[in-house]
Protein backbone atom coordinates (compact mmCIF):
# COMPACT_ATOMS: atom_id res chain seq x y z
CA UNK A 1 0.00 0.00 0.00
CA UNK A 2 0.89 3.65 -0.83
CA UNK A 3 1.60 5.66 2.55
CA UNK A 4 -0.78 9.13 2.23
CA UNK A 5 1.39 11.75 4.78
CA UNK A 6 -0.32 14.29 5.82
CA UNK A 7 0.53 17.74 5.02
CA UNK A 8 0.02 19.16 8.31
CA UNK A 9 -1.66 18.22 11.81
CA UNK A 10 -2.77 20.02 15.15
CA UNK A 11 0.67 21.00 15.76
CA UNK A 12 2.66 21.10 12.17
CA UNK A 13 4.79 17.65 12.49
CA UNK A 14 4.13 17.55 16.47
CA UNK A 15 1.36 15.26 16.49
CA UNK A 16 2.31 13.57 20.31
CA UNK A 17 0.60 15.72 23.62
CA UNK A 18 2.74 16.51 26.56
CA UNK A 19 1.22 17.60 29.89
CA UNK A 20 2.55 18.57 33.41
CA UNK A 21 -0.12 19.28 36.15
CA UNK A 22 -1.73 18.08 39.36
CA UNK A 23 -3.64 14.76 39.63
CA UNK A 24 -4.68 15.80 43.31
CA UNK A 25 -1.93 15.89 45.48
CA UNK A 26 0.61 14.55 42.62
CA UNK A 27 2.39 16.40 40.30
CA UNK A 28 2.79 14.46 37.08
CA UNK A 29 4.85 14.75 33.25
CA UNK A 30 2.03 13.28 30.96
CA UNK A 31 3.21 11.75 27.42
CA UNK A 32 0.71 10.48 24.88
CA UNK A 33 2.33 9.31 21.81
CA UNK A 34 -0.97 9.57 19.33
CA UNK A 35 -1.60 6.99 16.97
CA UNK A 36 -1.24 7.53 12.91
CA UNK A 37 -4.32 5.83 11.85
CA UNK A 38 -7.45 5.54 13.79
CA UNK A 39 -8.69 3.68 15.15
CA UNK A 40 -5.38 3.18 16.98
CA UNK A 41 -3.86 2.24 20.37
CA UNK A 42 -2.00 5.93 21.93
CA UNK A 43 1.17 4.80 23.59
CA UNK A 44 1.06 6.53 26.83
CA UNK A 45 3.53 7.71 30.09
CA UNK A 46 3.64 8.99 32.84
CA UNK A 47 5.94 10.16 35.19
CA UNK A 48 5.37 11.51 38.61
CA UNK A 49 7.59 14.09 39.65
CA UNK A 50 6.61 14.32 43.12
CA UNK A 51 4.74 12.20 45.72
CA UNK A 52 5.18 8.57 45.84
CA UNK A 53 2.63 7.23 43.07
CA UNK A 54 1.74 3.99 43.92
CA UNK A 55 -0.92 2.86 40.92
CA UNK A 56 -2.35 4.84 37.85
CA UNK A 57 -5.48 3.99 36.37
CA UNK A 58 -6.42 5.11 33.07
CA UNK A 59 -9.53 5.20 30.28
CA UNK A 60 -9.77 7.32 27.39
CA UNK A 61 -13.06 9.19 27.20
CA UNK A 62 -14.25 11.90 24.23
CA UNK A 63 -13.73 15.40 25.68
CA UNK A 64 -17.52 16.61 24.92
CA UNK A 65 -20.92 15.58 23.76
CA UNK A 66 -21.86 11.74 23.69
CA UNK A 67 -18.92 9.07 25.59
CA UNK A 68 -17.86 11.88 27.59
CA UNK A 69 -19.14 11.01 30.50
CA UNK A 70 -19.65 7.54 31.16
CA UNK A 71 -16.42 5.92 31.42
CA UNK A 72 -15.66 2.13 30.37
CA UNK A 73 -13.92 0.06 32.93
CA UNK A 74 -9.91 1.79 33.15
CA UNK A 75 -6.67 -0.16 32.35
CA UNK A 76 -4.17 -0.42 34.97
CA UNK A 77 -0.50 1.23 33.43
CA UNK A 78 2.30 -0.96 34.40
CA UNK A 79 5.83 0.00 36.75
CA UNK A 80 8.45 0.81 34.74
CA UNK A 81 11.29 -1.95 36.14
CA UNK A 82 14.01 0.78 36.11
CA UNK A 83 11.91 3.77 37.63
CA UNK A 84 9.46 3.18 40.32
CA UNK A 85 7.71 6.58 39.34
CA UNK A 86 7.44 6.06 35.26
CA UNK A 87 4.24 4.18 34.50
CA UNK A 88 3.53 2.91 30.53
CA UNK A 89 0.31 1.98 29.34
CA UNK A 90 -1.77 1.72 26.02
CA UNK A 91 -5.36 3.27 25.19
CA UNK A 92 -7.64 2.11 21.86
CA UNK A 93 -8.77 5.60 20.36
CA UNK A 94 -11.61 4.72 18.50
CA UNK A 95 -12.87 7.62 16.07
CA UNK A 96 -10.77 11.04 15.16
CA UNK A 97 -11.85 14.08 17.16
CA UNK A 98 -11.14 15.47 20.95
CA UNK A 99 -10.43 12.84 23.41
CA UNK A 100 -9.51 12.91 27.00
CA UNK A 101 -7.34 10.36 28.81
CA UNK A 102 -8.46 10.10 32.14
CA UNK A 103 -5.93 9.04 34.86
CA UNK A 104 -6.76 7.92 38.57
CA UNK A 105 -3.67 8.05 40.88
CA UNK A 106 -3.17 6.51 43.55
CA UNK A 107 -0.47 6.52 46.05
CA UNK A 108 1.06 7.79 49.82
CA UNK A 109 -0.79 11.16 49.31
CA UNK A 110 -4.15 9.42 49.02
CA UNK A 111 -5.93 9.51 45.47
CA UNK A 112 -6.53 12.34 42.39
CA UNK A 113 -7.62 12.13 39.37
CA UNK A 114 -6.60 14.26 35.98
CA UNK A 115 -7.58 14.38 32.78
CA UNK A 116 -5.51 14.90 29.51
CA UNK A 117 -7.10 16.24 26.01
CA UNK A 118 -5.84 14.33 22.69
CA UNK A 119 -6.36 15.21 19.42
CA UNK A 120 -7.10 12.01 17.28
CA UNK A 121 -6.91 12.51 13.78
CA UNK A 122 -5.11 9.77 10.81
CA UNK A 123 -2.53 11.32 9.78
CA UNK A 124 -1.02 8.14 7.19
CA UNK A 125 -2.03 5.06 6.10
CA UNK A 126 0.25 2.37 6.76
CA UNK A 127 2.13 -0.02 4.90
CA UNK A 128 1.41 -3.82 4.53
CA UNK A 129 4.01 -5.93 6.68
CA UNK A 130 6.64 -7.43 4.31
CA UNK A 131 5.82 -11.28 5.65
CA UNK A 132 1.84 -10.60 5.12
CA UNK A 133 3.04 -8.57 1.43
CA UNK A 134 5.10 -11.75 0.63
CA UNK A 135 2.85 -14.38 1.61
CA UNK A 136 -0.84 -13.10 -0.58
CA UNK A 137 1.83 -12.44 -3.56
CA UNK A 138 2.59 -15.92 -3.07
CA UNK A 139 -0.87 -17.12 -2.87
CA UNK A 140 -1.58 -14.73 -5.90
CA UNK A 141 0.91 -16.18 -7.71
CA UNK A 142 -0.44 -19.93 -6.85
CA UNK A 143 -4.23 -18.73 -7.62
CA UNK A 144 -3.42 -17.44 -11.10
CA UNK A 145 -1.43 -20.29 -12.14
CA UNK A 146 -3.96 -22.64 -11.10
CA UNK A 147 -6.64 -21.08 -12.88
CA UNK A 148 -4.28 -20.85 -16.24
CA UNK A 149 -3.91 -24.63 -15.81
CA UNK A 150 -7.74 -24.98 -15.19
CA UNK A 151 -8.53 -23.35 -18.11
CA UNK A 152 -5.75 -24.39 -20.58
CA UNK A 153 -7.10 -28.16 -19.27
CA UNK A 154 -10.64 -27.35 -19.71
CA UNK A 155 -10.41 -26.11 -23.31
CA UNK A 156 -7.76 -29.12 -24.31
CA UNK A 157 -9.27 -32.24 -22.33
CA UNK A 158 -13.06 -30.90 -21.81
CA UNK A 159 -14.14 -33.45 -24.82
CA UNK A 160 -11.73 -36.35 -24.71
CA UNK A 161 -13.19 -40.09 -23.76
CA UNK A 162 -11.45 -41.67 -20.64
CA UNK A 163 -7.83 -42.47 -21.40
CA UNK A 164 -7.43 -40.81 -25.07
CA UNK A 165 -4.42 -38.99 -25.98
CA UNK A 166 -5.28 -34.97 -26.58
CA UNK A 167 -5.12 -34.38 -30.61
CA UNK A 168 -2.63 -31.85 -31.88
CA UNK A 169 -5.37 -29.46 -32.51
CA UNK A 170 -6.87 -29.95 -28.85
CA UNK A 171 -3.15 -29.07 -27.55
CA UNK A 172 -3.06 -26.17 -29.40
CA UNK A 173 -6.45 -24.84 -28.34
CA UNK A 174 -5.65 -25.29 -25.02
CA UNK A 175 -2.19 -23.28 -25.25
CA UNK A 176 -4.60 -21.00 -26.57
CA UNK A 177 -6.97 -21.26 -23.56
CA UNK A 178 -4.28 -20.50 -21.33
CA UNK A 179 -2.59 -17.56 -22.94
CA UNK A 180 -6.10 -15.91 -23.25
CA UNK A 181 -6.37 -16.30 -19.40
CA UNK A 182 -3.24 -15.14 -18.35
CA UNK A 183 -4.17 -11.93 -20.55
CA UNK A 184 -7.37 -11.58 -18.91
CA UNK A 185 -6.08 -12.14 -15.17
CA UNK A 186 -3.28 -9.62 -16.27
CA UNK A 187 -5.46 -7.35 -17.11
CA UNK A 188 -8.21 -7.58 -14.28
CA UNK A 189 -4.90 -7.51 -11.47
CA UNK A 190 -4.12 -4.14 -13.37
CA UNK A 191 -7.13 -2.85 -13.60
CA UNK A 192 -7.79 -4.03 -10.49
CA UNK A 193 -4.84 -2.31 -8.81
CA UNK A 194 -5.94 0.82 -10.48
CA UNK A 195 -9.17 0.65 -9.10
CA UNK A 196 -7.65 0.04 -5.51
CA UNK A 197 -5.72 2.89 -5.80
CA UNK A 198 -8.25 4.89 -6.35
CA UNK A 199 -10.31 3.99 -4.16
CA UNK A 200 -6.94 4.01 -1.06
CA UNK A 201 -6.54 7.88 -2.48
CA UNK A 202 -10.58 8.82 -1.91
CA UNK A 203 -10.66 7.37 1.28
CA UNK A 204 -7.46 8.82 2.01
CA UNK A 205 -8.28 12.25 1.39
CA UNK A 206 -11.63 11.34 2.99
CA UNK A 207 -10.25 10.49 6.02
CA UNK A 208 -7.36 11.81 6.36
CA UNK A 209 -6.47 14.86 8.80
CA UNK A 210 -5.71 18.36 7.59
CA UNK A 211 -6.43 21.68 8.92
CA UNK A 212 -8.04 23.86 6.84
CA UNK A 213 -6.83 25.86 4.05
CA UNK A 214 -6.12 29.15 4.53
CA UNK A 215 -5.27 32.34 1.99
CA UNK A 216 -3.15 35.46 3.39
CA UNK A 217 -3.42 38.55 1.82
CA UNK A 218 -2.66 42.41 2.10
CA UNK A 219 -5.63 45.21 2.04
CA UNK A 220 -5.36 48.72 2.74
CA UNK A 221 -1.63 48.62 3.29
CA UNK A 222 -1.36 47.18 6.41
CA UNK A 223 -4.33 44.93 7.03
CA UNK A 224 -3.40 41.18 6.40
CA UNK A 225 -6.69 39.15 5.72
CA UNK A 226 -7.08 36.11 6.29
CA UNK A 227 -9.78 33.60 4.68
CA UNK A 228 -10.19 29.97 5.43
CA UNK A 229 -11.12 27.15 3.84
CA UNK A 230 -12.81 23.81 5.12
CA UNK A 231 -10.78 20.48 5.21
CA UNK A 232 -12.58 17.30 3.49
CA UNK A 233 -12.48 15.81 7.64
CA UNK A 234 -14.08 18.48 8.85
CA UNK A 235 -16.58 18.75 6.44
CA UNK A 236 -17.27 15.57 6.58
CA UNK A 237 -19.14 15.79 9.90
CA UNK A 238 -22.00 18.77 8.45
CA UNK A 239 -19.74 21.00 11.21
CA UNK A 240 -18.85 24.41 10.18
CA UNK A 241 -15.59 26.25 11.47
CA UNK A 242 -17.84 29.82 12.52
CA UNK A 243 -19.92 27.16 14.78
CA UNK A 244 -16.65 25.46 16.45
CA UNK A 245 -13.92 28.28 17.11
CA UNK A 246 -13.84 29.02 20.75
CA UNK A 247 -11.31 31.57 22.39
CA UNK A 248 -8.04 30.12 23.61
CA UNK A 249 -6.19 32.70 25.88
CA UNK A 250 -8.89 34.97 25.41
CA UNK A 251 -8.34 34.91 21.60
CA UNK A 252 -10.23 33.19 18.80
CA UNK A 253 -7.21 32.80 16.76
CA UNK A 254 -3.22 33.12 17.51
CA UNK A 255 -1.19 34.40 14.70
CA UNK A 256 2.27 33.68 13.85
CA UNK A 257 4.34 35.78 11.19
CA UNK A 258 8.17 34.01 10.83
CA UNK A 259 10.77 35.36 8.85
CA UNK A 260 12.12 32.98 6.32
CA UNK A 261 14.46 31.53 5.46
CA UNK A 262 16.33 32.81 8.41
CA UNK A 263 13.69 33.01 10.65
CA UNK A 264 15.25 36.14 11.63
CA UNK A 265 11.60 37.81 12.66
CA UNK A 266 8.81 37.18 14.33
CA UNK A 267 5.67 38.24 15.33
CA UNK A 268 2.80 37.16 17.54
CA UNK A 269 -0.84 38.50 16.52
CA UNK A 270 -4.50 37.96 17.30
CA UNK A 271 -6.40 38.96 14.35
CA UNK A 272 -10.15 39.89 15.00
CA UNK A 273 -13.21 37.70 12.65
CA UNK A 274 -14.91 39.62 10.72
CA UNK A 275 -17.07 37.00 9.28
CA UNK A 276 -17.37 33.50 9.34
CA UNK A 277 -14.65 32.15 7.60
CA UNK A 278 -12.13 35.39 7.78
CA UNK A 279 -10.01 37.44 10.17
CA UNK A 280 -8.18 40.55 10.12
CA UNK A 281 -5.33 41.60 12.00
CA UNK A 282 -3.99 45.79 11.38
CA UNK A 283 -0.15 44.95 11.39
CA UNK A 284 2.02 46.76 13.24
CA UNK A 285 5.50 47.97 11.42
CA UNK A 286 6.61 44.79 9.23
CA UNK A 287 9.67 44.81 7.49
CA UNK A 288 9.58 43.88 3.85
CA UNK A 289 10.21 40.10 2.76
CA UNK A 290 8.91 36.36 3.04
CA UNK A 291 6.83 35.02 6.02
CA UNK A 292 5.51 31.74 6.91
CA UNK A 293 2.10 32.16 8.41
CA UNK A 294 1.12 29.95 11.32
CA UNK A 295 -2.86 29.91 12.37
CA UNK A 296 -3.96 28.42 15.50
CA UNK A 297 -7.97 27.97 16.49
CA UNK A 298 -9.91 25.51 18.48
CA UNK A 299 -12.51 24.09 17.50
CA UNK A 300 -16.28 23.83 20.01
CA UNK A 301 -14.94 20.38 20.62
CA UNK A 302 -11.37 21.27 22.09
CA UNK A 303 -9.59 20.33 18.73
CA UNK A 304 -6.77 22.58 17.95
CA UNK A 305 -6.20 23.46 14.37
CA UNK A 306 -2.51 25.03 13.24
CA UNK A 307 -3.53 26.44 9.56
CA UNK A 308 -0.16 27.10 7.81
CA UNK A 309 0.34 28.94 4.23
CA UNK A 310 3.03 32.03 2.95
CA UNK A 311 3.12 35.37 2.49
CA UNK A 312 4.95 38.16 1.31
CA UNK A 313 4.94 41.55 2.29
CA UNK A 314 6.32 45.04 1.44
CA UNK A 315 7.56 47.33 4.02
CA UNK A 316 4.27 47.88 6.26
CA UNK A 317 3.66 51.06 8.07
CA UNK A 318 2.40 51.06 11.55
CA UNK A 319 2.90 51.47 14.95
CA UNK A 320 4.94 49.40 17.45
CA UNK A 321 2.74 46.09 18.92
CA UNK A 322 0.13 46.58 21.77
CA UNK A 323 -1.84 44.37 24.34
CA UNK A 324 -0.53 40.89 24.00
CA UNK A 325 0.64 41.04 20.29
CA UNK A 326 4.87 40.83 20.35
CA UNK A 327 7.10 41.28 17.86
CA UNK A 328 10.97 40.42 17.44
CA UNK A 329 13.78 40.72 15.27
CA UNK A 330 16.78 38.12 16.12
CA UNK A 331 19.97 39.64 17.15
CA UNK A 332 17.74 43.45 17.58
CA UNK A 333 16.86 43.00 21.43
CA UNK A 334 20.69 42.29 22.32
CA UNK A 335 22.64 44.76 20.25
CA UNK A 336 23.97 41.71 18.51
CA UNK A 337 24.26 38.59 15.60
CA UNK A 338 22.65 35.88 15.54
CA UNK A 339 25.70 33.31 16.12
CA UNK A 340 26.31 35.63 19.71
CA UNK A 341 22.39 34.98 20.74
CA UNK A 342 22.77 30.89 19.59
CA UNK A 343 22.96 28.42 22.81
CA UNK A 344 21.97 28.64 25.79
CA UNK A 345 22.22 32.47 26.73
CA UNK A 346 20.57 35.10 25.36
CA UNK A 347 21.18 38.82 26.85
CA UNK A 348 18.78 41.86 26.13
CA UNK A 349 19.32 45.57 26.22
CA UNK A 350 19.15 46.45 29.63
CA UNK A 351 21.70 43.34 30.13
CA UNK A 352 19.24 41.44 32.07
CA UNK A 353 19.84 37.44 30.40
CA UNK A 354 17.74 34.11 30.23
CA UNK A 355 19.31 30.88 30.84
CA UNK A 356 18.03 27.73 29.20
CA UNK A 357 19.29 25.53 31.46
CA UNK A 358 20.09 22.18 29.76
CA UNK A 359 22.97 21.57 32.45
CA UNK A 360 25.21 19.73 29.57
CA UNK A 361 22.27 17.81 28.89
CA UNK A 362 22.11 16.42 24.97
CA UNK A 363 18.60 16.75 23.40
CA UNK A 364 17.68 13.82 21.19
CA UNK A 365 14.31 13.13 18.90
CA UNK A 366 11.23 12.01 20.75
CA UNK A 367 12.76 12.08 24.64
CA UNK A 368 10.09 13.78 26.96
CA UNK A 369 11.67 16.62 28.72
CA UNK A 370 11.05 19.64 30.41
CA UNK A 371 12.30 22.68 29.13
CA UNK A 372 13.36 24.88 31.43
CA UNK A 373 14.45 29.10 31.16
CA UNK A 374 15.47 31.02 33.83
CA UNK A 375 15.37 35.01 33.60
CA UNK A 376 18.13 37.19 35.39
CA UNK A 377 19.15 40.82 35.92
CA UNK A 378 22.45 42.52 35.03
CA UNK A 379 23.61 41.06 38.40
CA UNK A 380 22.70 37.34 38.17
CA UNK A 381 20.07 37.38 40.57
CA UNK A 382 16.37 35.81 39.28
CA UNK A 383 13.94 38.73 38.41
CA UNK A 384 11.11 39.80 40.78
CA UNK A 385 8.94 41.58 38.13
CA UNK A 386 7.62 38.59 35.78
CA UNK A 387 3.92 38.77 34.93
CA UNK A 388 1.34 36.15 33.39
CA UNK A 389 0.93 36.84 29.91
CA UNK A 390 -2.35 35.51 28.49
CA UNK A 391 -3.02 33.82 31.63
CA UNK A 392 0.11 31.60 31.76
CA UNK A 393 3.58 32.22 32.94
CA UNK A 394 5.03 32.40 29.75
CA UNK A 395 4.52 30.99 25.86
CA UNK A 396 7.06 28.83 24.03
CA UNK A 397 7.40 28.53 19.80
CA UNK A 398 9.28 25.85 18.69
CA UNK A 399 9.89 25.79 14.60
CA UNK A 400 12.26 23.82 13.26
CA UNK A 401 14.84 25.66 10.50
CA UNK A 402 13.00 23.72 7.58
CA UNK A 403 9.35 24.48 8.54
CA UNK A 404 8.13 20.84 8.66
CA UNK A 405 7.82 21.58 12.64
CA UNK A 406 5.88 24.32 14.96
CA UNK A 407 4.85 23.91 18.06
CA UNK A 408 3.09 26.48 20.30
CA UNK A 409 3.60 25.14 23.77
CA UNK A 410 2.71 26.16 27.39
CA UNK A 411 3.99 25.54 30.81
CA UNK A 412 1.08 23.27 30.94
CA UNK A 413 2.05 21.34 28.22
CA UNK A 414 1.37 21.42 24.27
CA UNK A 415 -2.35 21.19 24.49
CA UNK A 416 -4.46 24.38 24.48
CA UNK A 417 -5.96 26.35 27.31
CA UNK A 418 -9.08 25.97 25.63
CA UNK A 419 -8.77 22.30 25.26
CA UNK A 420 -8.22 21.58 28.88
CA UNK A 421 -10.77 24.03 30.06
CA UNK A 422 -13.53 22.47 28.84
CA UNK A 423 -12.44 19.03 30.82
CA UNK A 424 -13.38 20.78 33.67
CA UNK A 425 -16.74 22.99 32.37
CA UNK A 426 -20.01 21.67 31.42
CA UNK A 427 -20.27 21.91 27.20
CA UNK A 428 -23.12 24.53 27.70
CA UNK A 429 -21.22 26.97 29.86
CA UNK A 430 -17.86 26.31 28.13
CA UNK A 431 -17.95 28.70 24.93
CA UNK A 432 -19.40 31.35 26.77
CA UNK A 433 -16.59 30.93 29.57
CA UNK A 434 -13.94 29.93 27.72
CA UNK A 435 -11.85 33.73 27.06
CA UNK A 436 -11.65 33.51 30.94
CA UNK A 437 -8.48 32.27 32.12
CA UNK A 438 -7.34 30.22 35.02
CA UNK A 439 -6.85 32.39 37.96
CA UNK A 440 -3.02 33.16 38.48
CA UNK A 441 -1.25 35.49 41.08
CA UNK A 442 -1.38 39.46 40.89
CA UNK A 443 2.50 39.23 42.27
CA UNK A 444 5.18 38.43 40.44
CA UNK A 445 5.90 34.85 39.09
CA UNK A 446 9.16 33.00 39.97
CA UNK A 447 12.00 33.65 37.46
CA UNK A 448 11.49 30.37 36.38
CA UNK A 449 9.20 29.03 33.44
CA UNK A 450 9.32 25.56 32.02
CA UNK A 451 7.77 23.49 28.97
CA UNK A 452 7.05 20.17 28.89
CA UNK A 453 8.06 18.91 25.41
CA UNK A 454 9.54 16.30 23.13
CA UNK A 455 11.36 17.40 19.96
CA UNK A 456 9.56 14.84 17.33
CA UNK A 457 12.70 14.67 15.01
CA UNK A 458 16.06 15.28 14.25
CA UNK A 459 17.37 18.43 13.25
CA UNK A 460 18.03 22.54 13.50
CA UNK A 461 15.56 24.36 15.69
CA UNK A 462 14.88 27.92 16.70
CA UNK A 463 12.73 28.55 20.05
CA UNK A 464 11.11 31.61 20.54
CA UNK A 465 10.56 31.92 24.50
CA UNK A 466 7.59 34.43 25.59
CA UNK A 467 7.37 36.17 28.98
CA UNK A 468 5.91 39.24 30.59
CA UNK A 469 7.60 41.89 32.24
CA UNK A 470 6.65 45.00 34.02
CA UNK A 471 3.93 45.11 31.65
CA UNK A 472 5.75 44.48 28.29
CA UNK A 473 6.18 41.31 25.99
CA UNK A 474 9.71 40.14 26.01
CA UNK A 475 10.47 37.46 23.87
CA UNK A 476 14.22 35.52 24.00
CA UNK A 477 15.41 33.35 21.19
CA UNK A 478 17.23 30.43 21.29
CA UNK A 479 19.04 28.25 18.99
CA UNK A 480 19.73 24.14 18.69
CA UNK A 481 20.35 20.86 16.99
CA UNK A 482 18.49 17.89 18.27
CA UNK A 483 19.88 14.65 18.16
CA UNK A 484 18.74 10.78 16.89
Amino acid sequence: MVAFVALADAHVGSPDVFYEGMAGPYRLFVTVRTPPMIPGIAEIEVRALDGNVTDIRIVPLRAVGEGSEFAPPSDRMEHSQADAQCFTGKLWLMQSGEWQVRMEVSGTKGTGETAVPVPAAARRTLRMQKTTGTVLLALMVVLVASMIAIFGAAARDGQLDPGATPSTSQRRRGRIAMAVTAAALVAILFLGNMWWDAAASGRANLMMYKAPPVEASLQNTNTLVLKMGFSSWHDRRKDTLVDTIIPDHGHLMHLFLIGTPNLDRFYHLHPQQTAGDTFAEQLPAVAAGNYAVFADIVRGSGFPDTMTTRVSLPDVPGNPPSGDDSETTVGSLAGTSPAQNAGTVFTLPDHSHWDWVLDGQTLHARQPMVLRFRILDKDGKPVSDLEPYMGMAGHLVIVKRDLTVFAHVHPSGSMPMAALMLLQKQPSTAKTEMAAMPDMPSTALPAEVTFPYGFPEPGDYRLFVQIKRSGKVQTATFDTHVEP
